[in-house]
């Protein structure tokens, strides 16, 4: 006898047992069930709809939580990144916008995997991560065209 046949000669009690194949009691609890997954979610009509402002004053990421507040105060170090496109990029520093980006970079994944979902704070640190991007690119092609020139590093070696 091959050993396959051996394999389906034993098994043949466990696909005769009624647990492995839908019973009738079975198909009724589903039956049940599946109506519920239809109900709709919506309150009921003698309930009164909340202000836009106790809605965000009782959310887990509203006005009365830092998870509000930081985001908001975060917005100073975009602001301060954009307003140093029009400083010169050698008074800029290499390690303060690469850091702005890394944490702008990093901390907007972190913000979409946490509970709450923040999407505020996603939002600022994205837009931190492509303004250190864009200075620290440009800090970067400063440093190419004074290598190709030859000339000093900074102003003060003049």
């Amino acid at each position: 006898m091959s050993p396959t046949s051996n394999l389906f000669r034993a098994s043949r009690p466990v696909f005769r047992s009624s647990q492995f194949f839908t019973s009738q009691s079975t198909r009724s609890t589903f039956r049940q069930n599946a109506s519920k997954r239809f109900q709709s979610t919506a309150a009921p009509e003698g309930a009164a709809q909340e202000s836009f402002f106790k809605r965000m004053w009782n959310s887990p990421v509203g006005f009365k939580t830092v998870h509000f507040w930081a985001p908001v105060m975060k917005w100073a170090l975009v602001l301060a990144g954009i307003s140093d496109f029009a400083r010169p990029a050698e008074k800029l520093s290499l390690t303060q916008n690469a850091a702005l980006t890394a944490t702008g970079l990093i901390w907007t994944r972190w913000c979409l995997i946490i509970k709450p979902k923040n999407y505020l704070l996603a939002a600022v640190n994205f837009f931190l991560g492509m303004v250190g991007i864009v200075q620290v690119s440009r800090i970067a092609l400063w440093h190419q065209e004074q290598k190709k020139l030859g000339a000093p590093k900074t102003t003060e070696e003049l």
